[in-house]
């Protein structure tokens, strides 16, 4: 035997001994698995309804595909539960679904013991709470105070959740009995995401976030499990009524960030810092005494608010809408929505505050009022307003004159206007007082004719008589009206020349409307009062009949009688 030959036989050998030995240790292998035991297999085929998997047996374990949520490649390693090494058939049974079931126990007892968080996926609700599976047909329960990090006004949102849980209990009297908190775990993150925000962020940054809820005065943005304040007054440079007309419910938008407070855990975000601050180059557009045009967008009691330009907006005092009408509501004059034309009367850049008028941009017509309307001028106008003092009279729209009670009459005392005028209806009047710096005008009516107090003091002194009518009686005396319409008193000490007379039974010789001639005692135009007597009136007849008959006596010569003799003659 050459050389050659002695080496084949040697290789030869030495295969037959690798093989005996493959085969031996394969034998121990089979001797080792044990059934119930944990092994892993290698795919080695799939089909349709089956997976074929070599746990290094006799035969192939099959695995039903419905035990799979994902089916597997070919090659890879699956862990499996030997049911049976070798069933009637030969054929070797083994379980996946055994196996995950083993495997996740496995985790979930070293989950509660490290205090991990495990995957789940809220199923249904039940009492109290939520059912929870956490894989292979391992259910928990989930009390729905621990189910989310805010109180959870509808449970129903919840189901079909995915998340992470920590297991708080596995058993109960023995029995497997798993319960879990999902708060713990929502709340750990958030504290870790703001703690990041608050130590990686900062004032300037843009970030991104959802809009979770609105308020009056904003919107709260979700940054991450945390919130973040999106303040109205952030969200445009103009003026925002709604918080719901920038940003929507569930919207991810970008915000700049424009205040961190980590004491307080408070983040403030803004819209409008991504653009510049209009009032930057205010003072390069707008004037005082500028006319300018603007939109109202908004009405107070006080006044409306007028955007000149997005961010700029200026407001109008609701003293500055007319010069003349009084305005009671700003809603009379504008409407939010109006283009209007305004001027600017004043402004302050630090407050972002512009103060604009309305009735500037027109004429103001006290300007001219005394040129046109000076003291003398008759006015035809419509009453628009009765008062305890007066009444307003319309001159022109927008300006009225006033008309005193005191001015109604220069004899007749008016207690109140509605006795005399009527709203709605038409007077002549005379302007007897034009104030334009004051805005004021003066009207009156008894000054259309002459005063007759002027002209019965110029007719009537004290010491002359005058026939007159009674126009009442009352119990301080009774009243007479001259021919010229001017009123005076006869006090009741003056109705009767006798003393012994009562004034009740003097004044029932008298009614209103019986002529009656009276003495004129006094006449006081500044005050407007006179005061007539019925007794100096008999006192002057008597004093006249005396000396018209001492006058005719006279010239009667010795055949007269002396003043004794006429006086015995009248008392005989």
């Amino acid at each position: 035997m050459d050389k050659m030959e002695v080496v084949t036989d040697e290789s030869q050998n030495s295969k037959e001994n690798i093989q005996t030995q493959l085969q031996e240790e394969y034998l121990k292998s089979l001797e080792s698995l044990e059934e119930g035991q944990l092994v892993d297999g290698t795919v080695i085929q799939i089909t349709p309804d089956q997976v074929f998997v070599d746990v290094g047996y006799k035969s192939e374990g099959k695995i039903p595909t419905s035990e799979f949520s994902e089916l597997p490649k070919v090659g890879d390693v699956v862990s499996v539960v030997l049911i049976t090494k070798e069933n009637k058939n030969g054929e070797v049974i083994v379980s996946k679904q055994k196996a995950d079931l083993k495997q996740l126990w496995k985790n979930l007892r070293q989950a509660f013991q490290d205090k991990t968080p495990v995957d789940g996926t809220i199923v249904k609700t039940v009492k109290g709470g939520f059912d929870v599976l956490l894989g292979s047909d391992i259910h928990a329960f989930l009390p729905i105070s621990q189910s989310d990090s805010q109180k959870v006004e509808k449970p129903e949102r919840l189901i079909g959740l995915k998340g992470k849980f920590y297991v708080e209990r596995l058993y109960s009297d023995n029995k497997a009995n798993v319960v879990v908190n999902r708060r713990k775990y929502l709340e750990e993150t958030i504290t870790k995401n703001r703690d990041d925000f608050f130590s990686t962020k900062k004032i300037g940054d843009t970030v991104k976030g959802t809009v979770k809820s609105f308020t009056s005065f904003g919107a709260f943005i979700d940054l991450g499990g945390f919130d973040g304040l999106l303040h109205i007054n952030d969200m445009s440079w103009g003026h925002v009524t709604r918080p719901k007309d920038f940003v929507k419910k569930g919207q991810e938008i970008e915000l700049k960030v424009i205040r961190l407070d980590p004491a307080e855990k408070r983040i403030n975000l803004s819209l409008k810092h991504f653009s510049e601050d209009p009032w930057l180059h205010f003072e390069d557009k707008y004037h005082v005494n500028d006319v300018v045009k603007g939109h109202v967008t908004k009405l107070t009691d006080f006044g409306a608010f007028i955007e000149l330009e997005e961010g700029i907006e200026g407001l109008a005092h609701i003293s500055e809408f007319s010069w003349t009408k009084k305005i009671s509501k700003p809603g009379d004059v504008v409407k939010i929505g109006d283009e209007v034309e305004c001027m600017v009367l004043g402004y302050d850049i630090q407050a972002g505050r512009v103060s604009l008028g309305l009735k500037q941009v027109t004429e103001n017509p006290w300007d001219t009022i005394a040129d046109k309307y000076p003291v003398g001028t008759h006015i035809t106008g419509k009453v628009v307003k009765l008062t305890n003092a007066g009444a307003f009279v319309e001159i022109e729209e927008g300006i009225d004159g006033f008309l005193s009670v005191a001015d109604l009459s220069w004899t007749k005392k008016v207690k109140h206007p509605g006795s005399e005028l009527e709203v709605g209806k038409e007077i002549e009047t005379v302007v007897i007082e034009c104030d334009a710096e004051n805005h004021r005008i003066k009207l009156g009516v008894k000054q259309l004719t002459d005063d007759p107090w002027v002209q019965f003091s110029n007719t009537y002194k004290p010491g002359s008589t005058l026939e007159g009518e009674i126009v009442s009686i009352t119990e301080h005396g009774v009243f007479v009206k001259a021919p010229c319409g001017i009123e005076g008193l006869v006090n009741k000490s003056n109705l009767s020349d006798n003393r012994e007379e009562p004034y009740e039974e003097a004044v029932k010789k008298y009614n209103v409307g019986d002529k009656i001639n009276v003495f004129v005692v006094d006449v006081n135009p500044d005050k407007q009062k006179v005061a007539f007597s019925v007794k100096e009136f008999k006192k002057k007849l008597q004093r006249d009949e005396i000396s018209q008959y001492m006058s005719s006596n006279n010239d009667a010569g010795d055949d007269a009688f002396t003043l004794g003799d006429m006086l015995r003659t009248k008392n005989s």
